[in-house]
C-alpha cells in the first residue's frame, strides 16, 4: 500500500513537473502570482488565506529562473468591496502559476479549467518560494479547503 502511494505520489510530481516544464517552454518568462500580506513584493509574506490576501505580488522570471520584473496588486475583488472572484481578478495578470497555503474548491477549479499550475507554498517567504518553483520543490494542490483558515 505504502509503495502506491509513494508510486501515486512521483506520477503527480512528473505530470506537475512537465506541465511547468511546458508552460515554460511556451513562453521567455513565467509568471508567478503569491498572494501576500504586504506591498514590499519580495520582502512581503505569505497571506494566510488566498481570497482575502490584501495583496497579490506578480512575479515575472526570465528562462534561468531569474526575477526581471515584479509587481504587488491590490486585492479588488469582492472581498475587499471591489468585483468579482479573486481567481477572476489573478486570471486577468496572466500567471503561469500561483503559490499559496491553500484556496477553496471554487477557486481551485477556476484555476485548473484555466491550466494555471496552483502550487502548495512551502515557506512564508516569496524569496524562498521562487526558488522553491525554480528547483521543482513545490507540489501541485489538488484539493480545496473547506475553512476559511489556510495554513502550510
Amino acid at each position: 500500500m505504502k509503495e502506491k502511494d509513494e508510486e501515486l505520489k512521483k506520477i503527480k510530481h512528473d505530470k506537475l513537473k512537465n506541465m511547468l516544464q511546458k508552460s515554460k517552454a511556451n513562453t521567455e518568462r513565467t509568471r508567478i502570482v503569491i498572494p501576500v500580506d504586504s506591498r514590499s513584493g519580495v520582502e512581503s509574506q505569505l497571506s494566510d488565506h488566498f481570497g482575502r490576501a490584501p495583496f497579490f505580488a506578480v512575479f515575472e522570471l526570465d528562462q534561468n529562473g531569474e526575477v526581471f520584473n515584479q509587481k504587488v496588486v491590490p486585492n479588488t475583488s469582492e472581498h475587499f468591496g471591489g468585483t468579482g472572484f479573486p481567481p477572476d481578478r489573478i486570471l486577468q495578470l496572466k500567471p503561469n502559476a500561483v503559490i499559496t497555503n491553500g484556496m477553496g474548491t471554487k477557486a481551485l477549479s477556476i484555476f485548473q479549467a484555466a491550466r494555471v499550475a496552483v502550487l502548495r507554498a512551502n515557506s512564508n517567504s516569496p524569496r524562498q518560494l521562487i526558488s522553491a518553483y525554480n528547483n521543482n520543490m513545490l507540489e501541485e494542490l489538488t484539493e480545496g479547503c473547506h475553512h476559511t483558515s489556510h495554513k502550510f
